[in-house]
């Protein structure tokens, strides 16, 4: 790790303690919707839905400023800002519209840092070490979010789960957002802006374009693919305690915790194909595993989605790092896919399970990823 400039440990330290503040909200906000505000399966999934797709449009359009006009640090401030501030504003919440439209505002904060974060991390880190540089991040990320977990766990623990106890906590994310918000404004550089970029006739290149039509297999999977929410709602489904629900959430957590550098190490040297191969093939394995409907198994479905979570991110973007030409802009593409077929995925899979049940919605799930990775693995893009 010698080699990680001293910006990618600070974005590091930035990610540890937003994430921290997400890890407080996430395992339990989809319980708080159906459980305390009594609202439907359906209404999780436009929640989840709306709060994925809102960044759609900002993503592409951060990443394009990012390369078209050189401003990097400033969006990536800003939306760590509007994070830190919209989170605790879930404590007032008192229907899932509201809800909606405060995730949709936080998701706002993510779609406007996403792409330029990433090119920021891509700038600083070394050559042919990119898999490494995004490992790296990814670990103190992880760590914060596994953190958060532990401390949401520890909360409902201690002063049980009743809704002004579960409000409590939403208000209580504003201290690690500020934090992470303080961390890069002051302790972050902005990478060198490059003046004529402006004066340029912008196109993206054969490269980006090639990148960038390898990333759809991931986009289709992310269709099939059940989001933390549905894990959530399995889990209680299956009988797990809501006071334990955090600890499935640290399972998956503290797996990408372990794993993420030396992902990085693979990447770098195995090449990305291979990376998402696996990744595939764990996300086929969480799917199977929660289709079975077995509290034992759902445990270890959790770890298998930390290892595809984790190994997909980091090949993704190391692959944008290596092989595109305008990374801002391709990173934009990517997080603008990434919340389109999420957004989409999540939307189905509520209306399914609404309307046909939990069974119905696995089937859906495993048959898609099952059929998705079997497709990657005789495609070209699946081969190194």
């Amino acid at each position: 790790m010698k080699n990680i400039d001293k910006n990618v440990l600070m974005l590091g330290w930035v990610s540890f303690f937003t994430d921290m503040a997400s890890a407080m909200i996430n395992p339990i906000l989809p319980i708080f919707v159906v459980v305390v505000l009594h609202e439907g399966m359906d209404k999780l999934g436009i929640i989840v839905a709306l709060a994925t797709f809102v960044s759609y449009a900002l993503r592409l359009v951060s990443g394009y400023i990012s390369d078209r006009y050189g401003i990097v640090k400033p969006l990536v401030v800003g939306g760590y800002a509007l994070s830190a501030l919209s989170k605790p504003l879930l404590g007032m919440s008192q229907g899932y519209m509201s809800v909606a439209a405060i995730k949709a505002f936080e998701r706002l904060g993510k779609g406007l840092r996403s792409a330029p974060k990433d090119l920021m991390i891509s700038s600083y880190s070394k050559s042919n070490a990119s898999g490494k540089t995004f490992g790296f991040h990814k670990t103190l990320d992880i760590a914060g979010e596994l953190s958060g977990i532990l401390i949401l766990f520890g909360l409902l623990w201690y002063f049980g789960q009743s809704e002004t106890v579960i409000r409590a906590i939403f208000y209580a994310t504003l201290i690690p957002g500020l934090i992470g918000l303080g961390l890069i404004t002051f302790f972050v550089r902005d990478i060198p802006r490059q003046k004529s970029v402006s004066k340029q006739s912008f196109a993206l290149s054969e490269n980006d374009k090639k990148a960038i039509g390898s990333l759809f297999f991931y986009f289709f999977f992310l269709l099939f693919i059940f989001s933390d929410a549905f894990f959530t709602m399995q889990a209680k489904e299956v009988g797990i305690s809501t006071t334990f629900i955090p600890l499935l959430f640290a399972v998956s957590a503290g797996v990408q915790t372990l794993t993420s550098y030396g992902f990085g190490i693979f990447i770098d040297r195995f090449g990305a194909k291979r990376i998402l191969i696996f990744a595939y093939i764990c996300g086929v394995t969480a799917q199977l595993f929660l289709y079975l409907q077995d509290p034992i198994l759902t445990w270890v479905a959790y770890a298998f989605l930390g290892l595809f979570t984790v190994a997909s991110l980091n090949a993704n973007r190391a692959f944008i790092s290596e092989y595109a030409d305008n990374r801002g802009s391709v990173y934009g593409v990517f997080y603008a896919g990434v919340a389109l077929f999420a957004a989409v995925g999540a939307y189905i899979s509520g209306m399914i399970w609404e309307h046909f049940g939990m069974h119905a919605t696995l089937m859906f799930s495993l048959g898609g990823t099952l059929l998705l990775t079997l497709l990657f693995i005789g495609s070209r893009y699946g081969r190194p």
